[in-house]
């Protein structure tokens, strides 16, 4: 079990410096030049060729790419993301703000996709094959085929335009979550409702249950002992799926919503070509992807040691 942690770990610090490499390259190779870029961004004006040299070599773009990425990644393995090359605020509190507003609407989205996803799955498993199953499969394949972007226009059009129910844009409240989250959860309902679906489906047809049911165990008991934890190994593996979908929904979904958060900070930081925030960005998200996937499979393990086993 220990050795099975310890090479999943060193996977993921390989995921880790191959997703700052290849982002660092995708910048320094844009088209464009990025010190006129950061020029202008930071003092929002035409610049003159001196203006753009003194920044170049003010943000460590006159070297080579080797040593630009090397200045850069020394300091991100003690977790210093450096200051802004706009603003020349240390990253780090200006990400950590962001992220305040971000987690909270990934979470909400998360609350309301499972809020949806179980009882409509638990439902459409009760007769398979019957109108409820059918019916449960047809929405969740209709949310799934829908965009989130145009999934939070319809909302906007409907509950804050038409209807008046709602705040659309901004994050001064909480009824100013609501929509954005609806938006992401929705999107998370979809496809959660199939794979649970899929899941208990499965676990209910495995040979065994039919003769632990004939020593006279209790149907609560085997869906608690039996069905739950093999239906969950599949849930497991998309609830981590969906975390990207969520961070990745909650950028665009900030944007439709005029929110604050990642998304905006990302997408100023991209248009500056401002190296440290993007990278920032980029290294926290994936450092919480692989977090995440690193606990799933360690949940694997705990509900199936078998799994552990063929690994070895």
């Amino acid at each position: 079990m220990i050795a099975s942690i310890v090479d999943l770990v060193l996977r993921a610090l390989i995921v880790l410096a191959g997703t700052a490499l290849a982002t660092f390259a995708l910048l320094w190779h844009a088209p464009g030049d990025p010190a006129q870029s950061i020029a202008m961004a930071r003092f929002d004006a035409l610049v003159t060729d001196e203006v753009i040299a003194l920044v170049r070599e003010e943000v460590g773009l006159d070297v080579g790419f080797w040593s630009a990425f090397q200045s850069w990644v020394r300091p991100l393995l003690v977790f210093d993301f450096g200051n802004s090359s706009v603003t020349g605020r240390e990253v780090l509190p200006d990400l950590l703000t962001a992220i305040s507003y971000t987690v909270p609407l990934a979470l909400a989205g998360l609350a309301i996709g499972l809020a949806v996803s179980i009882p409509l799955a638990f439902v459409a498993t009760k007769r398979p094959g019957g109108w409820l199953d059918r019916l449960a499969v047809a929405i969740a394949s209709l949310g799934a085929a829908v965009p989130a972007y145009w999934l939070g226009l319809l909302l906007i059009l409907i509950f804050a335009v038409h209807l008046a129910w709602l705040p659309a844009m901004g994050a001064r409240t909480p009824a100013h979550v609501v929509l954005p989250a609806l938006t992401l959860g929705l999107g998370v309902a979809a496809s959660l409702t199939r794979i649970i679906r899929s899941g208990i489906l499965e676990a209910r047809a495995q040979p065994f249950l039919p003769a632990i049911k004939r020593r006279g165990v209790s149907s609560k008991a085997i869906g608690r002992d039996h069905v739950v934890p093999h239906a969950a190994i599949p849930v497991l593996t998309v609830l981590g799926l969906e975390m990207a979908f969520l961070l990745e929904g909650a950028v665009m979904v900030e944007i439709i919503f005029g929110r604050p958060g990642l998304g905006t900070f990302l997408v100023t930081a991209i248009e500056a070509r401002d190296f440290p925030q993007v990278q920032a960005v980029v290294i926290l998200t994936a450092l919480l992807f692989v977090t995440v996937n690193l606990v799933i499979d360690v949940i694997y393990r705990a509900l199936d040691p078998r799994i552990g086993e063929q690994d070895a």
